[in-house]
């Protein structure tokens, strides 16, 4: 007779509990972006510059072509891409800028905050604000000044959008290379001007020197323009629509890898 208990097993060890991976990345974009946002509410030139200033600058051109309407209809769609963009790059570029000049982003990267972290938050803070400066400017454009557009608003809506986000990944990736907030402004003749030049704006881009034509196609601008002018003419979702919106959000999403490349740059 077998007196011998059986030997007691183990239950076998619960798994894991499987807790969602992108859990700290997310709370450290938050709290990064809530960081950035509650300086710049302290910052009331900043504010009026990125919400006022574009709505400002179409009621203005609305009454430049008081007498030619259509004239408004043409470029007021372009443009309407443009402001946004460069008011985020300025906005940006020079807040970016304080943060390297004071330290500020030495200090966050010496703590468990990686690069990815503080570049996303950065973009989702301005992100924000660049969707309220679309909404309004595209809201005065169309129904306030009688913006008259073929296509849906919420293209155009997406494109201001787009324009607006490529501005901020703009002022972040320049904003490495100036010492001072005067040389961030010195850098929107070298970034922002050739752009607008040669966008098609002020001229169709193949009635352009072929040299200059060529050039204009690797610009990004030129894809907003073009994409705001689909919205214009087309009532539907074109393919040159889709492409135009594609290369400008990818160009945003390049430049904002670039700039999560300089944040280790050491500031004096």
């Amino acid at each position: 007779m077998n007196t011998h208990a059986p030997l007691a097993t183990a239950p076998p060890a619960a798994p894991d509990a499987p807790g969602p991976r992108f859990t700290p990345f997310l709370f450290r974009t938050l709290a990064t972006a809530a960081r950035v946002l509650r300086q710049l509410r302290h910052d009331p030139r900043s504010i009026a510059l990125l919400v006022l200033v574009p709505c400002v600058m179409l009621l203005l051109l609305r009454y430049v072509f008081d007498g030619s309407p259509r004239t408004f209809d043409s470029i007021g769609a372009s443009l309407l891409g443009i402001f946004p963009l460069i008011t985020m790059f300025l906005v940006t570029s020079i807040a970016t800028l304080r943060e390297r000049t004071s330290g500020t982003l030495e200090r966050l990267l010496a703590m468990p905050l990686g690069k990815a972290d503080l570049i996303a938050g950065y973009a989702l803070a301005f992100g924000a604000l660049a969707v309220v400066q679309s909404a309004l400017g595209t809201g005065l454009a169309l129904w306030g000044l009688g913006l008259d557009v073929t296509g849906s608003a919420w293209l155009l809506l997406l494109v201001a959008l787009l324009d607006a986000l490529l501005g901020t990944a703009l002022g972040l990736f320049v904003s490495a290379f100036a010492a001072s907030e005067f040389q961030a402004v010195q850098f929107m003749p070298a970034v922002i001007f050739p752009q607008l030049l040669l966008c098609g704006l002020f001229a169709p881009r193949d009635t352009m020197q072929p040299v200059l034509d060529g050039l204009s196609d690797v610009l990004p601008m030129s894809y907003a323009v073009d994409g705001m002018n689909e919205v214009l003419r087309h009532p539907d979702i074109t393919g040159d629509f889709v492409r135009d919106a594609v290369i400008v959000a990818a160009c945003a999403v390049l430049v904002l890898a670039l700039g999560a490349a300089t944040l280790r740059r050491r500031t004096t």
